[in-house]
């Protein structure tokens, strides 16, 4: 089975449960896959290999538009093209270019994957990834992860995670989060503010199972409302209650929660200043933040930025990396604000 039909097989819809999105990558209007598939093999075969045609074409694509191309390269040159790009990329652009080649949720399934592969785990990525989807999103990458690896995400998650921090991924990844709902409950409100205060700042020791419970199973909407209302039992806001009551990968996890909660794209915007604030950047959570939200909330993501760093993204991606990964990151980025 070739790679092209493995990873691009089923068609997967970006974002399930009616969320807006925000992409920076958006259709091409006068695709012509064709087209783009001569193009791409033509940049291939050139001496050198033609980086430049192959960055324009592929992060100005949508996924379903480069799905299209790939099959049209298949046609032509009897080949495959995820092969033929493994082939003729190398370093981080090539890292980039075949994370562009799957769909966002086989995207998140591979990245999942090699965070538990082999010895020791990438509990961050693991947090990040995990704690950030949506419940929509939650769902389709499960799907995916079983028809890619034959294997059951929460069980992998469970066999490689331990005590409440495995507890709380596990509970996030069996999806029991509830769908928002147009009925303001004021009561369940207020009893789980009182909860989580009750379990956390009140008591001496925490009790990690309701906080988990009440963070993995309520609608989004309801818990913005509850994190409000828990000011008024407690001296300190939710975030910071996680920092006093527990540490590691546990507080790790829920402080992603809870700043997903109340602005995921700010979330994305902080870790993104975080990956360049040194000389240089840490590449695989730029990659992968960039690769796996341009077509969902980059945009959004892009004004977050400028908003609370002071600087665009695209001068910020401009500063600290450079070459063909650069130019490919600038491309998703789409746009200096």
């Amino acid at each position: 089975m070739s790679l092209v039909s493995e990873f691009l097989g089923q068609l997967t819809l970006t974002l399930g449960g009616g969320e807006t999105t925000y992409p920076t990558v958006v259709p091409e209007p006068n695709f012509d896959p064709d087209k783009d598939a001569a193009r791409i093999e033509t940049a291939i075969k050139t001496k050198g290999v033609d980086e430049h045609t192959i960055i324009d074409v592929l992060t100005k694509r949508t996924y379903n538009q480069r799905r299209e191309i790939a099959f049209a390269y298949e046609r032509r040159a009897k080949k495959d093209m995820i092969t033929a790009l493994k082939a003729a990329l190398s370093g981080s652009l090539e890292t980039v270019i075949l994370g562009l080649m799957k769909s966002t949720s086989q995207y998140d399934a591979t990245e999942i994957k090699a965070s538990i592969k082999g010895l020791g785990t990438d509990e961050e990525s693991l947090i990040e990834i995990l704690c950030s989807r949506s419940n929509a999103e939650l769902l389709e990458i499960k799907k995916v992860y079983k028809e890619l690896f034959k294997k059951d995400l929460e069980k992998d998650v469970g066999g490689d995670t331990s005590g409440d921090f495995g507890k709380l991924l596990q509970a996030l990844v069996s999806t029991k989060r509830d769908e928002p709902s147009s009925v303001v409950d004021y009561q369940k409100i207020d009893e789980d503010a009182r909860a989580l205060y009750d379990a956390g700042v009140k008591r001496k020791g925490t009790d990690v199972k309701t906080w988990i419970s009440i963070m993995s199973q309520r609608s989004v909407p309801h818990l913005q409302k509850v994190f409000d209302r828990y000011k008024s039992y407690s001296p300190y806001d939710m975030q910071e209650s996680i920092r006093k009551e527990v540490k590691g990968d546990l507080e790790k996890s829920f402080l992603t929660l809870v700043q997903c909660f109340e602005n995921k794209q700010l979330y994305f915007a902080n870790r993104l200043q975080d990956a360049m604030k040194s000389k240089g950047a840490k590449e695989k959570v730029l990659t992968r933040i960039m690769v796996s939200r341009c077509e969902v909330d980059l945009k959004k993501i892009r004004q977050e930025f400028k908003t609370h760093h002071g600087k665009s993204l695209h001068q910020t991606i401009n500063e600290h990396t450079k070459g063909d990964y650069q130019k490919a990151l600038l491309s998703l980025c789409a746009g200096d604000d």
